[in-house]
Parts: C-alpha cells; sequence; structure tokens
C-alpha cells in the first residue's frame, strides 16, 4: 500500500527553496549552511554580517522546529565518540567539498555551476553506496 504523500517535507523544500531565492535576491548571498555557519564562528565579521547569518540560521532551526518538533528531541543509544567523529567528518567534508548539500544541492544548482553538479551526484552516491553498506551488516 502507497504512504499518505509526505505534505511537510514538500513544504519544508519549498520553503527552503523560497528563503534561499530570497537570501540571493536581497543580500546577494548563497544560502550555504555550511558556510554561513562556519563565517558565524570563525572570520571576523561586521554586525551587520552576523545578523543575517543569525537571524537565517535562527529562521531554519525555527522552521523545522515548527513544522516537526519530534525530530528535534535528543536521541539517545548512540557513542559519543561516533557522534564526535561524525561530526567532524561532515565539516572536514564541507570544507574539502567547498560546500554543503544546501550551498551546492539547493543554490549551485539553481545557478547552474558544473562544481555544484558534480558535487550534489557525489553526495548523492555517497549516501546511497553508504546505505547499502551499512544495510548489510545490519540485522
Amino acid at each position: 500500500m502507497l504512504e499518505a504523500f509526505p505534505i511537510q517535507p514538500l513544504i519544508g523544500g519549498i520553503l527552503i527553496g523560497i528563503s534561499a531565492a530570497l537570501l540571493l535576491a536581497f543580500n546577494g548571498r548563497i544560502a550555504g549552511i555550511s558556510g554561513i555557519l562556519y563565517n558565524l564562528l570563525f572570520n571576523p565579521l561586521s554586525n551587520s554580517e552576523s545578523g543575517w547569518r543569525i537571524a537565517f540560521l535562527l529562521g531554519l532551526l525555527g522552521g523545522g522546529y515548527l513544522m516537526m518538533p519530534t525530530e528535534f528531541e535528543l536521541r539517545t543509544g548512540y557513542s559519543s565518540i561516533l557522534l564526535v567523529v561524525s561530526g567532524l567528518a561532515v565539516g572536514i567534508g564541507t570544507r574539502i567539498g567547498k560546500g554543503c548539500t544546501s550551498g551546492h544541492g539547493v543554490c549551485g544548482i539553481g545557478l547552474m555551476a558544473g562544481r555544484s553538479v558534480a558535487a550534489t551526484v557525489t553526495f548523492v552516491a555517497t549516501g546511497i553506496i553508504t546505505v547499502t553498506v551499512l544495510r548489510s551488516f545490519m540485522p
């Protein structure tokens, strides 16, 4: 039997696309979340630069929480070391890949950037391979 149409992810995707387009139109900035967060934390910025970055990140978190509050509950049973290593791997990967899925997938492809198409194909292929390998080892 088919599942009900996933309306919340559809609405979320539309809102992410609109927010990325508005940020580009009004600020001239790409909505790459890893870059926004990195520059907020590690680059000295003027107050006006910090302000829009904080507002954008809070809007993402707040919107996500309003749409799906149960996804923000802390999960238990995960190794702290594995979580730290995973977080570092994601952070290092975004620096090496010059951006994250939001910057490349949502914004870069929309701007027809070849590097973003290659990065997004790599993200998706790696995800498919990872899930396939992990599921073969899990009961």
